[in-house]
């Protein structure tokens, strides 16, 4: 009697997960609640406002962009509503809309859609659509106002003018800045979610965040205004909203390492030497560059496969 087992070989992959892309990024969604809330409570109903046209924005040109260049629409996975809440975080609440829905644009058709959709794009969307808004309109994205839209303050003001601030008042977000960067309470409630739901892990925002902590202790000479420095400006969002992008991060661990070490050495240079007080966008943007280097370099040794001369691996 022959057996009925057989051995079925099958390409790969072979595990298998009920993980999705739609259901890890209504997690990430899930997690930036807070941050949302708090820009609202503190900048008022125009902070809602401009949050809901980024993301509109953002799935109408992804919806668009697909029925142009003729692909199957990736509207469901719910990728393009994290790009629109990530973009609106990191705009001030003064921001016009018509050069949000600009930027919106920017992000899902320049820097995703035209290299090829989710998953093959080099940088982070929201990011490379914010330098581009920077670059374009410079004076919008630098007018900030303070809780409340009391006073407006310059765009060094937002981040090296702390004097006038405690650190429970920068904690909770009770100063002026982006929409989402300024409550480290509401980004540190949505991140341990997310390590929770175990979407990211804690290797890059970790390092990062230290990486910027020493290098700044060490160029300025001094530990004065360390903590202020940690809680201000767009280094909490980014270490763990935008570092950590699948995507544009490294696949190993020591990747993720060299990568989060080069966000925080950037970050700290460009705030200690350049002319523009924030950093974390820019570092993270030139790391999400290098990232095919970083993993090239980091990656195990595969075994039994010829090398550059032809030679088989023992």
């Amino acid at each position: 009697m022959q057996a009925q087992n057989k051995l079925v070989v099958s390409s790969s992959p072979h595990l298998r997960s009920e993980r999705t892309v739609s259901k890890e990024m209504l997690d990430v969604i899930i997690a930036l609640v807070p941050t949302g809330l708090a820009g609202v409570y503190f900048f008022g109903i125009r902070a809602l406002i401009l949050i809901l046209c980024s993301v509109i924005s953002c799935v109408v040109a992804e919806f668009i962009s697909n029925k142009v260049m003729k692909r199957e629409s990736t509207i469901n996975d719910l990728s393009a509503v994290v790009t629109g809440l990530l973009l609106a975080y990191n705009l001030p609440v003064t921001m016009p809309i018509w050069q949000t829905v600009i930027g919106a644009v920017f992000a899902i058709v320049i820097c995703k859609q035209f290299f090829g959709g989710i998953g093959q794009n080099i940088v982070n969307p929201a990011l490379g659509a914010r330098a581009f808004l920077l670059a374009s309109w410079s004076s919008s994205m630098s007018y900030f106002v303070a809780p409340g839209g009391v006073s407006a303050v310059s765009a060094a003001t937002a981040l090296s003018d702390r004097s006038k601030l405690s650190l429970i008042d920068m904690f909770i977000g009770n100063m002026g800045g982006c929409i989402g960067e300024v409550s480290t309470l509401a980004i540190l409630i949505g991140a341990l979610y997310l390590v929770f739901r175990k979407v990211i892990s804690l290797r890059i925002p970790l390092v990062y965040i230290l990486t910027t902590a020493v290098l700044l202790v060490i160029f300025n000479k001094s530990f004065d205004g360390i903590l202020e420095q940690l809680l201000s400006g767009g280094l909490m969002l980014g270490a763990f909203f935008m570092a950590t992008d699948y995507t544009t991060s490294p696949v190993t661990k020591n990747g993720e390492i060299i990568f989060a070490i080069g966000c925080g050495l950037i970050t700290s240079v460009i705030r200690v030497f350049g002319g523009y007080p924030e950093g974390v966008s820019y570092s993270i943007l030139l790391m999400n560059l290098l990232v095919p280097l970083i993993d090239s370099k980091t990656m195990p040794k595969v075994f039994g496969h010829a090398n550059d001369k032809g030679e088989k691996d023992e």
